[in-house]
């Protein structure tokens, strides 16, 4: 008897188990959800790279308060410019998360089939995925970086780009094709980061949070947030450094980048307005980070539920 039950309860088991997704569904899935998210949460990232290189200005004598800096943007350039590059973000959710998320899991779904992963083995595969995805976006990312900031320069010193499109095609035919790459060492750095330490953590956290009580949706966005915390202090520096090489121009006198390396970036910050500027601009790159992890994961899940409720067969 105990066998035969053993047997229907795995029987059960196996049949009330989802289905497993096919690789355009999980691709596209994780696509539009970062889309989704990056919606949400594209303002936090406008004010983290508008307060990250307000101290490239000269203007810039002392650093405000995320509040001031805030509220001084609203009220001399209203709401919609919180929304400026919107059109880059997401074109860059859809190659970055597609990619991204896409990736890690195919390549956790390959390996699962020798072996079983461990927590070392989904480490390496989220920051891999991370790093081809950086690498995929890095043009748009560029792009996003731009238009982000341009509005806080002097109207002489003022790009104009009009549209991602716009932008792209300027910065291709002003500059050539490796400008899309300034900052691309930060920005894969970063992204091989984030992508090992947000498994790492959110597992983690995952299990803290549902030993006090908290489960569901509750426990998703405790994670997601206390995972967003944990690697926007350990990846801000790289991301300082990847706003200033992508926004850089070419000195004046010299025709000579100041920015050239990653290293010799985050260095030459530290040298000149002192170390913690690296964290300038933290508190919305954390809304940012926290918040889309929050907003992404919900709306993947979602999409995903579904989709397996109208259209798979």
């Amino acid at each position: 008897t105990t066998s035969r039950d053993d047997s229907t309860t795995h029987t059960m088991a196996a049949a009330e188990a989802p289905k497993p997704l096919s690789k355009p569904v999980i691709f596209g899935t994780s696509g539009l959800g970062g889309v989704l998210g990056w919606i949400v949460v594209h303002p936090f990232n406008t004010l983290a790279v508008r307060m990250n290189l307000a101290s490239m200005s000269s203007a810039a004598a002392e650093t405000p308060s995320f509040l001031s800096f805030t509220s001084k943007i609203l009220s001399t350039e209203g709401f919609g410019s919180l929304y400026a590059g919107l059109g880059a973000g997401c074109l860059r959710q859809v190659f970055y998360a597609t990619s991204r998320y896409g990736l890690f899991e195919t390549f956790r779904d390959f390996l699962a089939k020798y072996r079983e992963t461990d927590f070392a083995q989904r480490f390496v595969l989220a920051s891999t995925a991370g790093g081809c995805a950086a690498l995929i976006s890095c043009p748009v990312e560029v792009c996003l970086v731009r238009m982000s900031n341009d509005s806080s320069m002097p109207p002489e010193k003022r790009r104009g780009y009009s549209s991602v499109v716009n932008a792209a095609t300027r910065i291709t035919s002003e500059e050539g094709v490796a400008a899309f790459y300034r900052g691309s060492q930060p920005f894969v750095m970063r992204a091989m980061l984030v992508g090992g330490t947000q498994v790492a953590t959110y597992d983690q956290f995952k299990l803290l949070y549902a030993n006090f009580g908290l489960t569901g949706l509750a426990n998703t966005i405790s994670s997601s947030m206390s995972a967003g915390l944990i690697y926007s202090i350990i990846t801000m520096p790289l991301e300082t450094a990847k706003n200033r090489m992508a926004f850089q121009t070419p000195d004046p006198s010299t025709g000579k980048l100041p920015y050239i390396s990653t290293f010799q970036t985050i260095g030459a910050i530290a040298k000149a307005d002192g170390p913690f500027s690296l964290w300038r601009g933290f508190l919305p790159y954390y809304g940012r980070c926290g918040g889309h992890t929050v907003a992404m994961f919900i709306a993947v899940e979602q999409l995903r539920a579904a989709y397996r409720k109208y259209l798979a067969k």
